[in-house]
């Protein structure tokens, strides 16, 4: 399918005079049956195409001359692999530098499997294996092309900031269970929202949230409640894009959720993406915050360090009494041993951050963050000039807060494995983020 590219911008004279703004989309929706993204067990194939799925950017150019470039995505999530090759046709082709570029993933969980994101999921066959890869070569020309066409697209522009609330979001640890129920409630239901504007005219929209986008888990090819959400906004803003940034969403669910009745829960994805959009067309509609400055941008990377992992002895011990994805893992654990001496006991952590002259602070954090990120960095710099956002660069594991890893579980302790990594984080995770964090917004204040 041809990209559509939506041009800014025309402006009147009052509009802030250092902005300039251009944003495009660009339709990645397949065009054969492919494995779909998200969840492990039997590879899934899709069967048909609720709606199509999409890239979407957001070119920003201040009075300094500095391009950046936010790029939202309706995929599962992005790889080094894959982000390495996106940053460098951004540089090369583009001039985009790394740390101004931002590349976020809705963790849509009806969409297609790209390159090796989350590898260990999936046994592929040799046919599904290829259609998987067509797929993968067509998203990186979409992500240059995108890219290219938002910077080709800049001209002058006003910005502005304001927050929504949702109520869709539910913390998925309390309900997996009665023993569950004692675990933390925290959510984070704020919505947060950018305009770009020419002049009266709205040319684009990105707006944030904090849930998995996991309402729909059928065979069909969607963007899940934020896709429905980009959808109604955009016919209820006609000439705008619609750009959903997905937060801290680690430990939220869009709940009650329906299984194996794909139409009812297709209405009940499309009914919380009608919620999410009306949070955000009120916004809109309301009183924003103008958005003025330089954007200051900065990108940094700390490591976040691993318990011992499961000895090699141990390891061989209990492959042979394993199927699927445990049997992947432990085996991909057993050649980390053999080729490395030990599986890694540290994972890289890259952070970006944003500023906004005085008026805004947009954090961008790696991998499945909960909540927890995302309301002590708006505590600690500002509940209403603040957004955070998680899911961007590598989806390198589920992300837990001190609080979480203490408390176990799934996003804590037992989901590791799934990523690759030999054991859960030290207690040292969220002090290793916090300190980047600080340090790379005192660098851009």
């Amino acid at each position: 399918m041809k990209p559509l590219l939506l041009l800014l911008l025309f402006v009147s004279s009052h509009a802030f005079a250092g902005w300039q703004a251009g944003a495009a989309k660009a339709d990645i929706t397949p065009t054969e049956s492919v494995p779909l993204a998200g969840y492990g067990g039997k590879t899934r194939m899709s069967q048909r195409i609720e709606h199509a799925i999409w890239l979407k950017a957001l070119a920003l150019k201040d009075d300094s001359g500095a391009t950046s470039v936010l790029v939202t995505a309706d995929l599962v999530g992005l790889s080094d692999k894959m982000i390495a090759v996106i940053a460098k046709n951004a540089l090369e082709k583009h001039g985009v530098m790394r740390e101004r570029l931002i590349l976020n993933t809705s963790h849509n969980h009806s969409c297609p499997v790209t390159e090796d994101v989350l590898w260990l999921y999936y046994e592929f066959t040799p046919e599904e294996a290829a259609a998987k890869d067509r797929y993968t070569a067509m998203v990186y020309a979409k992500y240059d092309e995108v890219i290219g066409q938002a910077i080709a697209a800049l001209a002058p522009a006003a910005l502005a900031f304001e927050q929504g609330l949702a109520g869709v979001a539910v913390n998925r640890r309390r309900s997996r269970g009665p023993e569950s129920r004692a675990l933390g409630g925290q959510v984070d239901q704020d919505v947060p929202v950018i305009t770009v504007k020419a002049g009266t005219d709205l040319k684009a929209i990105v707006f944030g949230y904090s849930c998995h986008t996991t309402a729909l888990g059928g065979l069909s090819i969607n963007g899940d409640y934020a896709g429905f959400a980009q959808l109604v906004l955009e016919k209820t803003f006609p000439g705008a894009v619609a750009m959903f940034v997905q937060n801290c969403g680690g430990d939220a669910n869009p709940l009650p959720r329906i299984r194996g009745k794909d139409v009812e829960a297709t209405e009940l994805a499309g009914m919380y993406g009608k919620i999410l959009s009306e949070a955000v067309r009120q916004v809109v509609v309301g009183t924003m915050k103008p958005l003025s400055g330089r954007i200051r941008a900065a990108m940094g990377e700390t490591e976040l360090l691993l318990q011992p992992g499961i000895p090699l002895d141990e390891l061989k011990q209990r492959v042979p009494n394993l199927t699927g994805m445990p049997k992947r893992e432990f085996e991909h654990f057993i050649r980390q041993y053999e080729t490395l001496g030990s599986p890694p006991d540290r994972v890289k952590y890259p952070v970006q951050v944003w500023q906004f002259g005085t008026d805004l602070t947009f954090i961008a954090l790696t991998g499945e963050t909960v909540v927890d990120y995302s309301l002590k960095f708006k505590g600690t710099y500002g509940w209403n000039t603040t957004w955070v956002c998680g899911y961007n660069n590598d989806l390198t594991s589920y992300i837990p807060s001190l609080r979480v890893l203490n408390e176990g579980g799934y996003e804590g302790v037992s989901g590791m494995f799934e990523y690759g990594h030999r054991a859960p984080y030290t207690e040292t995770v969220e002090e290793r983020i916090t300190t980047k964090v600080e340090e790379l917004v005192r660098t851009t204040k």
